[in-house]
């Protein structure tokens, strides 16, 4: 059997049954011998258990036995060596008293090795008397239970040192300082924690009085311990200040209980303390934390809020509260339903339910009800905080105000529709006048010479193109403008002679509609520091849209009258008015009250936006005003007023000279086959002789060979660019007498500017009215200081 089966077997025999314990172990070769054996010790009141051989009696040994009774029998032929080998096995404290009885009347062999061998053996002669085997028997089994006895002290010794060493292990490796002293407050015990802990060492510490680690100021806590100790009182988890051998203020919590000897009476006391100082500090860090989050979260204009797990909301700073008007307690009650509006409230539900379920991130845009009952468009971003585990701790959110953002992407998406309305408008408006320009022009082949058929028909086509020309320069002003290339050419000017002009050019209009036009002025001149050209084309522009959207026959008033250091203007109808809704934007781009009327009398919807930019340019104001539809509108235009009047003309710096002749060579020079063919031809119809090119290099060319008086000439051209061209010409000596004109698309100021640096005399934007044409060749025949003057054309 291997030594750790002896351990286990010694272990099991400490705690065998009792009654194995006192049994006695004999040989019963047969059953009758068995029984009568059983029999005999039964009457005697003794437990017997009788084995067919050594074998089994040797391994009955293993669960224990008071005494064992044997015959020099069985112990022949080595017997007592094999049971010897079963009483090795037994425990230290185990010597089981063997009784062996023996038939010769002198010193037995097998006896005496018996004794030998198995050590407590008794020997008895055979034939032995009932009670004298009785009595040995029962003399054993008291002998063997002192055995037991021994034991069980032993069992008890062996215990209260492992207790002991546990104990002292506990107090020697625990991480909290366990000190023991008396009612006196003289320490006893001092592990190696509170070395650690107070920097004393146990030599040190031990018969110096506790308040030795006492600060002076907490001095008074331990007169209050010993006397709740004293009544037998516990004292956990109190938490104070220490000192180390060092002067270090030390937090800890105390944890004391009274020591009691055997009578129950209190003696002195054990305590624990447990370093808390980094938890102190940690909760200070935590707490400063909070604190700064606090201040963070109530000094950013947003809504800061953190809830816990279950979505109950555990903080919102005060931007919240003074939003939507609710107390703390209203507001963990059930913020939902007092402020998300009611058509947002359910799916502002879901998505946090779903959220919380999910722990995931959460957000959504609603509206909610502020403390005066409007509603605002918010968005509201929550992310979890999660353990290590993955398990949702908190829930931290942030709530910001996009009420402007969403009215700002509902004006830019507005703006963006009537953007496609205006270029569908633009692309119908600009269609429309081709109709009756390409009949005009089939009437005129068609005509075979009728001169009133062919002039009817070239009104027609100056009508339509007029049309045409109107609407792509409302386009540039708005563009120039926009981007602040528009300049005002400012002058004194009488505010009368604006009206009258604007009359003038929206009068076509008023008349062919029926309209009658009431027109009050003021009887004293007033005078304005203006452009009078973009002034009159604001008026006639308020005049336009009051013809356009009235019935026909209708009343339209135009009145002017001074106000202290202003002018007002006031446009008024009786036509349809124009929505409440509408007057808000009603200045704004391609924004218009009626588009099916707007496109029944053309325009692209820009007039107005036209009329308050140039107005704003003049430092003035314009206000629409309207009861509603069906009831008219009036604009009300105000503008700065001046004192002085105008002054007197100068004098035309050179009168007109006679007898220079009115014919001239010119050289039209444009990529534009059919623009310059038809100007060519425009100008021979004149009775100028022309000479036509298609770019930069063949100008330059035909020019020195042409040597023409005028050039008319394009800029965007392809081998030469008109300015390279000019600039080219003005090199050569025959160049500089030329009057080079650029006739061209490109029409901002800088594109004049450009112009001038480079060798032009004069500018004009494509198309160039064909009596513009006139006038500008009359002048030139006038004016032989043209070129000296560079003007700047339009």
């Amino acid at each position: 059997m291997s030594e750790d089966s002896v351990t286990e077997r010694r272990a099991e025999m400490s705690g065998a049954p009792a009654a194995d314990q006192e049994r006695v172990l004999l040989l019963a070769p047969t059953a009758a011998d068995a029984a009568l054996s059983r029999s005999i010790l039964a009457e005697a009141g003794l437990t017997c258990h009788a084995c067919a051989g050594l074998r089994e009696l040797c391994q009955d040994l293993e669960e224990g036995a008071g005494a064992m009774l044997l015959t020099e029998e069985a112990l022949g032929a080595g017997g007592a060596q094999c049971l010897g080998k079963a009483l090795g096995r037994q425990p230290p404290w185990s010597d089981v008293p063997i009784l062996l009885l023996s038939a010769a009347r002198t010193g037995s062999p097998v006896a005496a090795e018996a004794m030998e061998l198995l050590g407590n053996v008794t020997v008895l002669e055979q034939p032995v008397r009932v009670t004298t085997l009785v009595s040995a028997l029962q003399a054993a089994l008291r002998a063997r239970h002192r055995q037991y006895q021994v034991r069980d002290q032993l069992s008890e010794l062996e215990q209260a040192a492992k207790a002991r060493a546990l104990h002292a292990a506990i107090v020697d490796f625990s991480d909290d300082a366990i000190i023991s002293k008396t009612l006196e407050g003289i320490i006893l015990t001092w592990n190696a924690a509170a070395e650690r802990l107070f920097g004393y060492s146990e030599r040190e510490a031990v018969g110096q009085s506790i308040r030795l680690i006492i600060p002076p100021d907490k001095q008074d806590e331990e007169s209050a311990i010993l006397e709740r100790l004293r009544q037998g009182q516990r004292i956990e988890h109190f938490e104070t200040v220490r000192v180390s051998k060092q002067g270090q203020r030390l937090d800890v919590s105390l944890t004391v209980s009274p020591l009691r000897d055997g009578s129950g009476r209190v003696i002195g006391a054990s305590k624990v303390a447990r370093d808390i100082t980094a938890r102190k500090r940690d909760a200070e860090a935590l707490r400063k934390s909070e604190e700064r989050f606090r201040f963070l979260a109530q000094s950013v204009p947003s809504i800061i809020w953190t809830a816990a797990p279950d979505g109950t909301i555990t903080y919102a700073n005060d931007q919240w509260f003074q939003y939507c008007g609710l107390s703390p307690h209203e507001n963990a009650r059930g913020w939902p339903e007092l402020v998300v509006h009611p058509d947002d409230r359910q799916r502002c539900l879901e998505e946090w339910n779903r959220a919380l379920r999910d722990g995931t991130e959460y957000e959504i845009e609603v509206r909610n009800r502020r403390h005066d009952g409007v509603f605002r468009w918010f968005v509201t971003r929550a992310a979890p905080l999660k353990d290590g585990e993955g398990r949702v701790t908190a829930w931290f959110g942030v709530t910001l105000d996009i009420h402007d953002q969403k009215e700002m992407q509902q004006r830019l998406r507005e703006a963006d529709r009537r953007k496609d309305e205006f270029l569908a408008t633009l692309a119908h408006e600009l269609r429309n006048p081709l109709a009756p320009i390409r009949n005009s022009l089939q009437i005129m082949q068609l005509a075979d010479g009728d001169g009133a058929l062919i002039g009817q028909a070239r009104s027609m086509m100056e009508r339509q193109l007029g049309q045409m020309v109107r609407l792509i320069d409302d386009l540039l002003d708005v563009s120039r403008i926009s981007r602040g290339k528009l300049e005002l050419r400012k002058e004194r000017v009488d505010l009368a002679a604006v009206l009258r002009n604007a009359v003038e050019t929206a009068r076509p209009l008023i008349e062919a509609a029926g309209h009658k036009l009431n027109l009050t002025l003021p009887r004293q001149p007033i005078h304005l520091d203006a452009d009078p050209v973009r002034l009159a084309q604001v008026f006639s522009n308020l005049l336009n849209n009051a013809a356009k959207y009235m019935d026909r026959g209708g009343q339209i008033w135009l009145a002017a009258e001074r106000e202290e250091e202003e002018v007002a203007v006031t446009v008024r109808d009786a036509g349809i008015g124009i929505p409440a809704e509408s007057l808000l934007s009603i200045f704004d781009m391609f924004s218009q009250v009626d588009r099916s009327l707007e496109r029944a009398h053309g325009g692209l919807g820009i007039g107005l936006t036209l009329v308050k930019q140039l107005v704003e340019m003049h430092g003035g104001s314009v206000h629409a005003r309207s009861e509603g539809s069906g009831t008219g509108s009036e604009f009300t235009v105000r503008l700065p007023a001046v004192s002085r009047p105008p002054a007197a003309p100068a004098p035309r710096g050179h009168a007109a000279r006679r007898g220079i002749p009115v014919t001239f060579r010119i050289l039209v020079a444009d990529d534009n086959q059919d623009s310059a063919e038809s100007m060519g031809t425009l100008l021979r119809l004149m009775g100028h002789e022309v000479r036509t090119v298609r770019d930069g290099v063949q100008a330059l060319k035909e020019a020195a060979e042409f040597r023409p008086d005028v050039i008319l000439m394009d800029i965007g051209m392809p081998l030469m660019n008109g300015y390279d061209t000019a600039r080219r010409i003005r090199e050569q000596r025959w160049g500089q007498g030329v009057v080079l004109v650029a006739l061209t698309g490109w029409g901002q100021d800088q594109d004049k500017r450009r112009a001038r640096e480079t060798g032009f005399d004069l500018h004009f934007t494509k198309p160039l009215n064909p009596r513009d044409l006139e006038q500008l060749l009359a002048g030139l025949s006038a004016d032989s200081g043209l070129r000296d003057r560079r003007l700047t054309g339009r």
